[in-house]
C-alpha cells in the first residue's frame, strides 16, 4: 500500500499532523521511536488545557485518540532511511520498506548542553531552557544563567521577571559597556569566572572555590537536527543563532516537493504549543498539495 503520506517522528508535531490528516481521511502512516525532547521534564506548563500535565501522559492521551482513526497506521520503530520524490518516496523502518506520496519531518532535536559536571543530570528537574515553561515554578528564587555564548544576554535580561537572577559568565564571554548597562537596568547580577560543577538543587561551585546557590538555572543548549534524514533528501539546513533548523515556507513545505517539516526541528525555538501548532500547519500544508492546491 502506498500511503498519501508519511510523518516521521510522533512527539507532538508528529501528533498534530498525523490527527489533522486523519480527519481528512488521508491514508497516513507515523512512524515513531519514541524518544521525546521533553522527556526529562516531569510537568509540561503553557499549554492550554494541559497545564502541569506530565509529558507522558499528553502524548499517551494523543496516540490514543489518533488510534481511532482507521485510516491512520502507528509503527514504532526507528526511520532508517528516507528517499525518492514527490508522489513517490520511501522510507525504511522496521525491517520494511513503505512507500507514501508525502513526506512529514517532526525528527526533533537534540540540546548540546555544555560540558560542565552536572548539568546533565540536572536537565528538565532544576536546569532549563525556557522560562515560560519552568519559570513560575521557581517560586521567585534565586535563578541563574550559565553562558554558553553571547546569547545568554537574552536570557539574563527575561528572567528578572521569574526571580532576582543572574549572569554566570563562565568564561563564554565578556558583556560590552551596553551590554552590562541593559543588564544592570534591569537588575540583573553578573558573576566572573568558570564553573567548576553543579550539585544540589542548583549549586554552582566555581574553578576557584566559589560557591553560589540557586533555585534554578537555565541554559541555552546548542541545537542538533535529531539524525540526517533531512539532510539526505537534498532538505535545505539553515545556520541560527542556536543551531540547525530544516529551511520551510509559511506552510512548512522544505525545499524539496512534497517534503514538509514541523516542531522543533524546523524552528530556532520552541515548546509544546509551538509544535502542536507547526504540525497542524505542515498537515495542511501536505493535504494542500495532495489536492495538487501547491
Amino acid at each position: 500500500m502506498t500511503f498519501e503520506a508519511i510523518i516521521i517522528g510522533g512527539s507532538y508535531a508528529g501528533l498534530s499532523s498525523a490527527l489533522t490528516l486523519g480527519r481528512a481521511r488521508r491514508r497516513v502512516l507515523l512512524i515513531d521511536q519514541g524518544i521525546r525532547r521533553n522527556r526529562f521534564a516531569s510537568h509540561s506548563h503553557g499549554f492550554l488545557t494541559q497545564d502541569g500535565t506530565p509529558p507522558d501522559e499528553i502524548a499517551a492521551q494523543a496516540k490514543a485518540q489518533i488510534s481511532r482513526y482507521p485510516n491512520v497506521t502507528w509503527l514504532d520503530a526507528r526511520a532508517e532511511t528516507a528517499s525518492g520524490s514527490i508522489d513517490n518516496f520511501t522510507v525504511e523502518a522496521g525491517g520494511a520498506e513503505h512507500r507514501g506520496r508525502r513526506l512529514i519531518l517532526a525528527t526533533g532535536i537534540i540540546d548540546v548542553l555544555p560540558e560542565i559536571d552536572g548539568i546533565a543530570d540536572r536537565w528538565g528537574k532544576s536546569i532549563f531552557h525556557c522560562p515560560y515553561c519552568h519559570g513560575y515554578e521557581l517560586e521567585g528564587g534565586r535563578i541563574g544563567v550559565v553562558a554558553t555564548s553571547p546569547l545568554a544576554m537574552h536570557q539574563a535580561l527575561m528572567l528578572p521577571d521569574w526571580g532576582p537572577t543572574t549572569l554566570l559568565l563562565n568564561d563564554a564571554f565578556e558583556p560590552d559597556l551596553q551590554q552590562m548597562a541593559a543588564l544592570r537596568g534591569r537588575g540583573t547580577a553578573v558573576e566572573t569566572g568558570a564553573i567548576s560543577h553543579v550539585s544540589g538543587t542548583a549549586d554552582v561551585h566555581f574553578t576557584d572555590g566559589r560557591l553560589s546557590r540557586f533555585e534554578g538555572l537555565f541554559v541555552a543548549p546548542t541545537l542538533r537536527l535529531a539524525g540526517d534524514l533531512a539532510e539526505r533528501l537534498g532538505c535545505a539546513i539553515d545556520e541560527t543563532p542556536m543551531g540547525h533548523c530544516i529551511r520551510t515556507d509559511a506552510m512548512k513545505a522544505t525545499t524539496v516537493a512534497g517534503t514538509f517539516a514541523c516542531g522543533d526541528a524546523a524552528r530556532a525555538a520552541g515548546n509544546v504549543t509551538f509544535a502542536v501548532a507547526d504540525g497542524t500547519l505542515a498537515a495542511l500544508g501536505a493535504h494542500r498539495s495532495l489536492m495538487g492546491f501547491d
